[in-house]
């Protein structure tokens, strides 16, 4: 699941745009199969290897003004350097107020 810079999201539809649908690949045997799509860091915008073990993905709910979840939700993806260096915070933050979903930050 390639997830990019903060995509949003919904519990209720299925995430795959029209162009991973059509990404399906048939093998040798005939069978169809998905291709490899690697997630990249929303931060930074570097492909997050397979085997990487610091990286997380994170996914942040939108709720109303009564504090109920909606069902909606973004995914943003951080690489493992970028929680090495302790900047993750700093850059969810920034991720967050370009989205428009955190007013309070400068």
């Amino acid at each position: 699941m390639a997830q990019g810079s903060g995509t949003r999201g919904s519990r209720d539809c299925p995430r795959a745009t029209r162009d991973q649908k059509a990404a399906a690949m048939q093998n040798d045997e005939g069978k169809i199969v998905d291709l490899y799509l690697p997630r990249k860091c929303s931060a930074t915008n570097r492909l997050i290897a397979a085997k990487e073990h610091g990286a997380v993905q994170l996914n942040v709910g939108q709720v109303d003004e009564n504090g109920n979840y909606t069902g909606d939700f973004y995914t943003f993806a951080l690489a493992g350097f970028i929680r090495s260096r302790g900047e993750s915070d700093s850059c969810l933050n920034r991720l967050l107020h370009e989205k428009g979903l955190l007013t309070f930050s400068k």
